[in-house]
């Protein structure tokens, strides 16, 4: 029997890439898939309304999620998980941007890994990107970053299939409300990954800009900040024992009566302060950490309501 897919889309104003998307969608998707397909669009509160209609559909139907506000996508994707777990019935979930740069077809390529690995989420990791040289750039530095400040290795986006078997797990996962990939790494749910190559925008403008980038960054590194104050400490206390090895050294150079007269305690003073703010900052960053820990979060299946407008569909 056919598996019934939903296919969440994020997005704001971004009417026109997502007609394309839809007609892409008709064309690039395998025909068992497709005819048990329902498109659950996320309007993130879009200051642009809608002037065409929706392009033709062959799947079953077309829903659109309003918000009250503008959230951005990752808050988005949480919302329109958390609606499907509730109240939409399918045997999978895929995730994946309105802008067209996550191919349709590779849809194809998730749901067969999918069914070799039924239990885990399934991403496009990212074999080829189509980014400009600044962007790929500051991009390998992210996951660079990523990767020493929690241990783990990112390699891949939004775009993703979420069996039914961890759709109730997943939206209840705090931190997908900061950073959807981010958010599964930390909760352990198993997931793979598959090779595709980033497609071009269908229409418009992206909206990823510098800032935008270091804000996505910062926010996946967020999702482990416990992981990360630890790891900071760590190598606080370690820069603090070099430091210390110099403050023994420079004595070693006074006595020896080869120090500059007032270089040795200068420097030596200097080195024991930056230790000593290191240290101090570290410790009390590891201490907010665990305050935070024992607060009550946020979780997306239980407070995504207060954001939703109202649900249109479109058949």
């Amino acid at each position: 029997m056919p598996e019934n897919f939903v296919i969440i889309i994020p997005q704001f104003n971004d009417w026109e890439a997502l007609n394309l998307l839809i007609q892409k969608i008709n064309a690039d998707l395998n025909a068992p898939i497709l005819k048990n397909t329902t498109l659950l669009v996320v309007d993130d509160c879009s200051s642009k309304s809608r002037t065409q209609p929706f392009a033709s559909f062959e799947g079953k139907e077309i829903k659109v999620l309003r918000l009250y506000r503008n959230l951005g996508h990752q808050k988005a994707i949480a919302i329109g998980l958390s609606y499907v777990a509730e109240h939409m019935p399918t045997d999978k979930v895929i995730v994946m941007d309105a802008d067209g740069e996550d191919a349709p077809g590779d849809i194809n390529k998730l749901a067969a890994r999918s069914l070799e690995e039924p239990d885990k989420i399934i991403f496009a990791e990212r074999n080829k990107r189509t980014e400009s040289l600044l962007f790929r750039s500051f991009y390998v530095i992210y996951k660079l970053l990523f990767k020493l400040l929690t241990g783990k290795v990112i390699t891949f986006g939004n775009f993703s299939l979420i069996p039914q078997s961890r759709l109730q797990n997943l939206v209840r996962v705090s931190e997908i409300w900061n950073n959807y990939p981010g958010g599964i790494i930390k909760s352990r749910i198993p997931y793979d990954s598959v090779l595709t190559n980033r497609a071009t925008r269908l229409a418009g403008e992206s909206k990823m800009n510098f800032v935008s980038l270091v804000l996505h960054g910062l926010s996946a590194i967020s999702v482990m900040v416990d992981t990360t104050a630890v790891r900071i400490l760590i190598f606080s206390i370690f820069m603090s024992g070099v430091a210390i090895a110099f403050i023994f050294f420079i004595v070693f150079l006074k006595l020896i009566g080869n120090a500059t007269p007032g270089w040795a305690s200068t420097l030596g003073s200097t080195l024991m302060i930056l230790m000593l703010q290191s240290f101090l900052i570290s410790l009390f960053l590891v201490f907010m950490v665990l305050q935070y820990r024992s607060q009550q979060h946020f979780i997306p299946a239980v407070h995504y309501r207060d954001f939703v407008e109202k649900v249109d569909t479109f058949n």
